[in-house]
């Protein structure tokens, strides 16, 4: 246990633990990057009254998709996110890198936008609910969904290991 003035000794532990007030209470965000089908490829803890906007490069950095040959898979085609990662920031990566971004503009964007709306496309946007039902799924896990961990470490592995149980799964479900 710390005590005041020592220094975290742990080298990827954030010093607030990832946990944090926002307005569902005390608690953990995860930022998940999904495949077109629900399945969890990369996640990252931040404390819940941090903003959305300043994990959505390195979650994505983060994704890595083996192939037969060849080096990994690192960009999707499009990326779908809700309206917290409509920023310029993360439009103008998205473009760098040639992803296309499926984010709705936020009402402020809209009333103070000069020029042409970016492209939004209604039909990619729907299926974006597969994120909300693998949280659902990740959450399945009690030890997920109630966070009794207090390292943020501790519990980014315990959600690994749930994105592990998830991936077997729809392994052993394709099989037969």
């Amino acid at each position: 246990m710390l005590r005041r003035g020592e220094k975290n000794l742990l080298p990827n532990e954030p010093a607030d633990h990832a946990l944090g007030r926002s307005r569902g209470g005390f608690g953990t965000k995860l930022h998940l990057v999904t495949d077109g089908s629900g399945l969890p490829l990369a996640v990252k803890v931040s404390a819940g009254q941090a903003g959305e906007a300043l994990f959505a490069e390195p979650v994505l950095d983060a994704v890595r998709i083996a192939r037969t040959r060849g080096a990994p898979r690192r960009r999707p085609k499009r990326v779908a996110a809700d309206r917290a990662y409509s920023r310029r920031r993360i439009r103008q990566w998205l473009r760098a890198r040639h992803v296309g971004a499926v984010i709705p503009e936020r009402r402020d964007q809209i009333a103070h936008r000069r020029g042409r709306p970016p492209a939004f496309d209604r039909d990619c946007y729907r299926r974006r609910n597969v994120i909300e039902r693998c949280v659902g799924w990740l959450k399945e896990a009690r030890a997920v969904a109630t966070r009794y961990e207090k390292l943020a470490i501790h519990y980014l592995g315990i959600l690994k290991l749930a994105m592990i149980r998830r991936h077997l799964r729809l392994a052993l479900a394709n099989r037969t």
